[in-house]
This record gives structure tokens, C-alpha cells and sequence, in this order.
């Protein structure tokens, strides 16, 4: 048996001191190593990205078509019900036309009434014989005017041979070759010559006062003949007014009954009972729910990225469903939200197939496609965090967190468009919190 030499008392006591110092250091060592942290982590994927805006939609029925009451009247009760198929040209409503038929024979007595009267305006012009008697009579005071001024010009003639031969009776009874009673003679003649001229002026003057009379007589009947023109005018009026109502008047009465235009069902009756309808009263709403459109309501600054020819992706319970934006209406409306804030919205209306699944005023989840590529790499949104002005993400690198920058293009709802700083394959911490730092040990929890 071997014997080890003992060991002064002081020794082991330095020994056990430094063995208690040595496990406190390791302990303190293991204390103080950061602890791995736990985390979730996606993958970077490459795939095809879709960009929407998302919003709400109501599906509408394309051609509607709302029959009003095109008369006032007594409207019977509609017996159609909601859902019942119309033809084309099927009566629809009826009013009663009896108040139309009675105007109608108003008008019809109207127009009778002024019809007379016109004719009687006729009675009241110079009937034809009197003018042509008038133009006789002018005619016969023209001719006479004639022969009356032919007598003045011989009388005048007459008239200056009786003053010449007055003139050289009183020059030879000066000179004594005739006697006295031949100038006497010469000088009668020629006061009987004058007092004939006179005469014949004086019947000439009465002759164009005649021709006068008479022009005038003919230019009064002239305008007796156009002076019923005036009341004629006014009764055509009357009579063209009441021609044009009894026209209205009869088209309504054949406007009673109002038709479907086209094929379609009946969305909505909304006057059923019997009663006084004014014209206008819309009455049946009508169109084909097989012939749907989709009207989304979406926020002005949304709206100018959306263009026509966008794809349209529809929710509506577990039914999945495509249309295509077909217009986008040039005016926005202003519209409270749910959190009382006032908005600018925009209505974009586009197709969709939906003739199997919805109807008419159905609410809808709708995804418009803004912008869309294939093989893009992309990386979820949540992975993401700002970092010195520019968009950062935790890569999974052998057990530990590696901080990397990205260059971000397009954005959905969830995931982002990486345009660089990322391959397809890598993982990425999600949801990266204050603890995690760069170079961090980790573990995937899961």
C-alpha cells in the first residue's frame, strides 16, 4: 500500500477556495451568455404578386327598367308579384281611361264650336258681285271722264276762234268796213264760246270727282274683303290648340295600359293596391337578373390606379367569382365611414358572371387587380421594419439573426416585392421584435 504524503492543512484549503472561484466564474459566464429567442419565420417565395384595392361592392342588374304612370287615373291593382317572368308587350299595369275620355269629348266639342265661328268670319266679306259692280262703275266714270275732257278741249278750240274773230270785227268796225251789229255779233259769240268752255270744265271736274268716288268705293270693299283675315287668324289659332290637345289627349287615353318593353322579371312592385296615381307614379320595376354589373364604391386616391380592363375578384361567402372594370364614372361623391369621417369615394362598375349565385342588390367583398407579375420575389410584410431611412429584414443564417437592407418595389396586403437584397428559399424572421439584434442566436419556434 502506497502512502501519499499528506498535504499541509493550509494547501488544500487554497485549493478548495480556487475550485469555488473557478465554478462561480463558469456559473456567472453561463448566467450572463445571451439566451436564444425564440421567433417565427416565413420564407422568401417567388411567385406571381397581385396588388388590389380592396373595398366593398353591390352587384346591380345592368338594364332595369322602372314603368311609371304615363296618364293621371285610377290605377287597377297589379297582380304580378316579384320574381314573375314578363314578356315582351305584356301588360304590366292598367289605368282607368274614362277622365281621358271625357276630355277627349271636351276638345271635340271645342273644336266644333270655334270651326263655326270661323266659317261664319267667311259670311262677312263683300260677296263678288258687288266688287265687280264697283269696277263697272269705275270703269264707266273713266269713259265718261273721257268724252267730258274731249268736249273741254273743243270747246277751247271754239273758244279761241271766237276770240279772233271778235278781235277783227272790232278792228274793221274801228275802220268802219263793218258795221257796229256785226262786232256786237262777234262779241256774243264769243261770250256763248266761253260760257260753253266753262261748262265743259265744270263736267270734267265732276267727271274725275266721279272716277274718284267710285276708286274709292272699291279700295272700302277691297278692305271689307280682308278684314275678316284677323279673326281667321285667331280662330286657326283656336283651332290648331285644340286640334293639338285633342291629340294629346287621345294618345293618352291609348297610354293607359303600360308594357314591358323586353323579356325580363319583376324586381320590385311598388304600387300594388288600387288607387289615384298622378302622372310620373313610378309603378312596376322590371329587368333581367341574369345580366349583372358590380358597382364598387372605392376612395378617390384608390381610383387612379385603376384602369379599365383591370381584373375584378369577387367574394361572396365561399363563392369565388371574376369580372373585369368595364368603366369608371368621372365624378366623386363625398360619403360618411363607419368612423364618422368624411371620404371622397368613386364609383368603378365593372362585369362579372354571377347569374347562377347572385342577385340584384347583393354585398359583396371585392379585390380590384392594380398591378400584377409573375415570377416576383417576395417576402411577407410583417418581416419587415424601417432601419436608416430604408426597409430591412432578420435572415435566418445559422441559428442567428442576420440584419439585411432590401430595395422594396410593389406592395399587397401582405407581402412586398423585393427587389434586391433577398433569393427565393431563404427564411426571414417574422414579426421581428427590440430583442432581436443582428448576430442574435435564435430559435425557430415550431
Amino acid at each position: 500500500m502506497i502512502l501519499l504524503p499528506s498535504l499541509p492543512k493550509r494547501s488544500s484549503k487554497l485549493l478548495i477556495y480556487v475550485g469555488i472561484a473557478i465554478a462561480t466564474a463558469i456559473a456567472i459566464v453561463l448566467l450572463l451568455r445571451p439566451t436564444p429567442v425564440g421567433v417565427e419565420v416565413g420564407r422568401v417565395e417567388k411567385g406571381v404578386l397581385q396588388v388590389t384595392v380592396n373595398a366593398e361592392g353591390m352587384t346591380r342588374v345592368r338594364d332595369r327598367y322602372i314603368l311609371a304612370a304615363q296618364v293621371n287615373g285610377h290605377l287597377d291593382r297589379i297582380t304580378l308579384n316579384e320574381g314573375d317572368t314578363v314578356e315582351a308587350g305584356d301588360v304590366v299595369a292598367r289605368i282607368d281611361p274614362l277622365p281621358q275620355t271625357t276630355a277627349v269629348q271636351e276638345a271635340l266639342g271645342r273644336l266644333a264650336e270655334w270651326r263655326a265661328q270661323r266659317a261664319g268670319v267667311e259670311t262677312q266679306r263683300p260677296k263678288t258681285a258687288a266688287l265687280a259692280q264697283a269696277r263697272s262703275r269705275i270703269a264707266a266714270a273713266q269713259a265718261n271722264q273721257r268724252q267730258v275732257e274731249a268736249r273741254v278741249t273743243q270747246t277751247q278750240a271754239a273758244l279761241a276762234q271766237a276770240q279772233r274773230d271778235r278781235q277783227r270785227a272790232q278792228y274793221f268796225a274801228a275802220t268802219g268796213v263793218i258795221s257796229r251789229q256785226a262786232r256786237e255779233q262777234a262779241e256774243l259769240n264769243e261770250r256763248t264760246k266761253q260760257e260753253e268752255h266753262n261748262a265743259a270744265l265744270q263736267a270734267a271736274q265732276a267727271a274725275r270727282s266721279e272716277v274718284a268716288v267710285a276708286q274709292k268705293a272699291l279700295t272700302i270693299l277691297q278692305a271689307e274683303q280682308s278684314d275678316p283675315d284677323y279673326l281667321l287668324e285667331v280662330y286657326n289659332a283656336r283651332i290648331a290648340s285644340v286640334e293639338a290637345e285633342l291629340a294629346r289627349l287621345q294618345d293618352e287615353a291609348q297610354r293607359t295600359e303600360m308594357r314591358s318593353p323586353v323579356r325580363a322579371q319583376v324586381l320590385r312592385v311598388l304600387q300594388r293596391s288600387a288607387q289615384v296615381v298622378s302622372e310620373g307614379t313610378p309603378l312596376v320595376e322590371i329587368g333581367d337578373p341574369t345580366q349583372l354589373e358590380l358597382v364598387v364604391d372605392v376612395l378617390s386616391s384608390d381610383a387612379e390606379r385603376v384602369a379599365v380592363g383591370n381584373a375584378v375578384y369577387v367574394t361572396s361567402g365561399t363563392t369565388q367569382l371574376k369580372g373585369q372594370v368595364r368603366r369608371i364614372e368621372p365624378s366623386a361623391f363625398t360619403k360618411t365611414s363607419a368612423l364618422g369621417v368624411e371620404e371622397q369615394r368613386v364609383n368603378v362598375i365593372s362585369s362579372i358572371d354571377a347569374s347562377t349565385v347572385l342577385g340584384d342588390g347583393y354585398r359583396v367583398d371585392v379585390q380590384i387587380v392594380v398591378w400584377e407579375k409573375p415570377d416576383v420575389i417576395q417576402v411577407p410584410l410583417s418581416a419587415m421594419f424601417r432601419c436608416d431611412r430604408a426597409w430591412c429584414v432578420f435572415v435566418v443564417n445559422n441559428g442567428k439573426a442576420q440584419r439585411r437592407k432590401v430595395t422594396v418595389g410593389q406592395r399587397s396586403d401582405t407581402t412586398a416585392e423585393i427587389q434586391q437584397g433577398l433569393t427565393a428559399g431563404e427564411l426571414v424572421i417574422l414579426h421581428p421584435t427590440e430583442q432581436i439584434e443582428d448576430n442574435r442566436t435564435i430559435t425557430i419556434n415550431g
